[in-house]
């Protein structure tokens, strides 16, 4: 086996941090600037402005109160300040919490085509997520390339030689303490898609192979018919038609 990923280690942290992290999220203007940035792409402070329907100086605040939290970074390039998730965890949490709410009663919005799409193939942060993504996990499981159990993953020898074949060099020293392979809860289907390293060469892969293109959402993807084929030949997956 390439690596067992065990639960992160992190430093302990108070009822009142988490109450405060949990509030910096909870508001509705907020969450959809968190959301809007789970794609991985920075944007400027104007368009979350934007996206909230709110002034520039009222968007001002609610981010200070996100980088207060440590939910999100905002760097200054010429005359714009661009905002970017702090790291993948944030992009985490915030599918976890989406996979709460959409076991809620529906409450204010009807579903329409956009996230229809979604739903089939959208990226999380900087790996695959939706139907498809939930698809390929299964796939990897099944063919017993990974092993997923309780939220853990891990990489087999047989996965280890299919990945190098397939264009993923899962030998590389990381850049980072992120893991290599992590089950990842996906909001619409409620079960798990891959992160970690792992899952971002592979959606890097299909990107470059010309499998998925964007989607007509910001976070949607698209599947080519190259791409119907590829998943089919390599993964055993078989989709009807690409994502409208």
């Amino acid at each position: 086996m390439i690596e067992v990923v065990a639960p992160t280690t992190v430093a302990f942290a108070s009822a009142n941090t988490v109450a405060e992290v949990a509030a910096a999220i909870g508001d509705p203007v907020r969450a959809a600037m968190l959301v809007a940035l789970m794609d991985g792409r920075a944007r400027t402070a104007g368009e979350l402005a934007a996206l909230g329907g709110i002034t520039a100086q009222t968007a001002s605040g609610h981010l200070a109160r996100m980088v207060e939290a440590g939910l999100v970074v905002a760097e200054k390039q010429g005359r714009h300040r661009y905002v970017r998730l702090v790291d993948p965890a944030v992009a985490t949490v915030l599918e976890s919490l989406m996979a709460v709410a959409a076991i809620a009663p529906p409450r204010h919005r009807p579903t329409g085509p956009a996230d229809a799409a979604l739903r089939e193939a959208r990226t999380c942060w900087d790996h695959l997520a939706g139907r498809l993504g939930v698809a390929l996990a299964d796939a990897l499981a099944r063919d017993g390339r990974i092993v997923l159990a309780d939220g853990a993953a891990l990489v087999t020898d047989v996965g280890e030689a299919f990945f190098c074949d397939f264009g993923i060099d899962l030998g590389r020293p990381p850049a980072s303490r992120r893991p290599l392979c992590r089950a990842c809860l996906d909001w619409s289907e409620r079960r798990p898609h891959l992160g970690g390293r792992l899952g971002a060469a592979l959606l890097a892969r299909f990107r470059e192979l010309g499998w998925l293109v964007p989607g007509p959402r910001d976070r949607a993807l698209r599947l080519t018919p190259r791409g119907r084929s590829g998943f089919a030949e390599s993964f055993g997956i078989e989709v009807s038609r690409a994502p409208t």
